[in-house]
């Protein structure tokens, strides 16, 4: 009999309710934030292929990088909630560029905390509209991608637009650096005080260092030749947008990778 009194429960709730509430509760719980270094966390919105970042400063406050996809911004949320934070304590919103793998969440996050992103200059109309930035031409895909309507994510609410070599002053200062050709206004955040550099999708951490996809790129020859400013900056921590981080002298590995896969033609 109680047995059969647990499935009446069940069925009550309606089967195919309670399914769909375990999964996505479940889903969400799996989003926990991975310890990059002491107040840094990194996001796995897709697993480890397209991730957010979380800065926490010593009184609480929050800076969240890159929102992933449409359907990331709950999942933001849930991995803000696993460090004992919650959307009253975000301060900051930035985004390394305007692509929706990264802008997709952008504005469900925005509602949830209150707060407009920050974002380079080149790349805030785009935001803005929610409209990807033109494609590289010089690639089929590229150049149909731009034909065809569609590829757009919800418009993000801007507030502050940056330049090249600003210093943001929260989260132990972060520097902006302008490293355009994945998109116009496209940026790697150097966080001076904990040593991590955010790269963005100058150059993924995908079964091993590579270029981005050349057709998602808006010149993918520029992308090549700026993602070498990495490898002049100061950090211990690689913080990648796809793929994880590298604790594991990352310059060097960096540097490696820019020495044997030079610009392509």
């Amino acid at each position: 009999m109680p047995r059969a009194g647990c499935r009446r429960l069940v069925r009550s709730a309606g089967p195919g309710r309670a399914r769909r509430d375990v999964r996505g509760v479940s889903r969400l719980a799996r989003t926990a934030a991975v310890p990059v270094v002491p107040q840094v966390w990194r996001i796995p919105l897709l697993g480890d292929f397209v991730n957010g970042y979380i800065l926490r400063d010593d009184d609480g406050q929050v800076t969240l990088v890159d929102m992933g996809i449409k359907s990331s911004g709950a999942k933001v949320m849930a991995a803000l909630a696993s460090i004992g934070s919650g959307p009253s304590d975000v301060t900051r919103l930035l985004l390394t560029h305007a692509h929706p793998d990264h802008a997709g969440g952008a504005a469900h996050v925005a509602r949830e905390t209150g707060q407009r992103f920050g974002i380079h200059e080149d790349d805030a109309a785009s935001a803005a509209a929610g409209t990807a930035p033109p494609r590289d031409p010089t690639t089929f895909l590229g150049r149909l991608t731009n034909r065809l309507p569609g590829g757009g994510f919800p418009p993000v609410p801007v507030g502050e637009t940056f330049t090249d070599g600003q210093l943001l002053p929260f989260a132990g200062g972060i520097e902006v650096v302008h490293t355009p050709g994945h998109s116009p206004g496209h940026v790697a955040y150097l966080l001076r005080e904990s040593g991590v550099l955010i790269t963005g999708d100058s150059i993924f951490n995908v079964r091993g260092l590579r270029w981005p996809i050349k057709s998602f790129c808006t010149d993918f020859r520029l992308t090549t030749k700026t993602a070498h400013r990495l490898a002049e900056l100061d950090y211990t921590t690689a913080g990648f947008t796809h793929g994880p981080h590298l604790s594991d002298n990352p310059r060097e590995h960096i540097r490696r990778f820019l020495a044997t896969h030079p610009v392509e033609g």
